[in-house]
């Protein structure tokens, strides 16, 4: 089915319901995170609780490397606040930038998730790549227009997503 190049390895209520441990004892050492709605609510910026978060993931071992498509101020001064490597302007879900978080991690895909809260992007891009991807919902639902339109379509996807998980598919 022309959809399943959109559906998640898994689909998670939130960041803060992933279960980093079994990652970790899955063999997975890089973690690749969108940072808009996946993190935080679009635009704001690093809480303690993600910082706290961040440095749990690093004491456990995990490279981390933020993939935006967003601007540079953006990115950078989220990135810097919970001190990790960061992407702009990744131009998702173009596999290039994929690829490049996993050489600044210096992971492979076999050892490599990616999280994010958007399937025609964050999700798409890391299955074009062949990296495991964990799709977390929306932090919050007040959106731009063009996220709005394209969540509608994302509810088809995750439809028929959650159809073919209950059937074993």
């Amino acid at each position: 089915m022309i959809l399943q190049k959109f559906y998640p390895n898994e689909y998670m209520d939130s960041t803060y319901s992933i279960d980093f441990k079994q990652l970790k004892q899955d063999g997975v050492n890089g973690l690749i995170f969108d940072i808009d709605n996946t993190l935080v609510p679009h635009g704001a910026p690093a809480d303690s609780k993600i910082i706290t978060l961040f440095q749990q993931l690093k004491e456990q071992g995990f490279r981390i490397c933020l993939l935006s498509n967003n601007k540079r101020p953006r990115v950078e001064s989220f990135a810097t606040a919970v001190g990790v490597d960061y992407i702009f302007d990744g131009h998702k879900p173009s596999k290039k930038n994929y690829e490049k978080a996993m050489e600044i991690m210096n992971t492979t895909k076999e050892h490599t998730v990616f999280i994010g809260d958007q399937l025609f992007t964050d999700i798409y891009g890391a299955n074009r790549v062949g990296i495991k991807s964990i799709l977390v919902q929306p932090i919050h639902k007040s959106e731009e227009i063009q996220i709005v339109l394209k969540r509608y379509l994302e509810g088809i996807v995750l439809y028929f997503y959650k159809k073919n998980k209950k059937m074993g598919k």
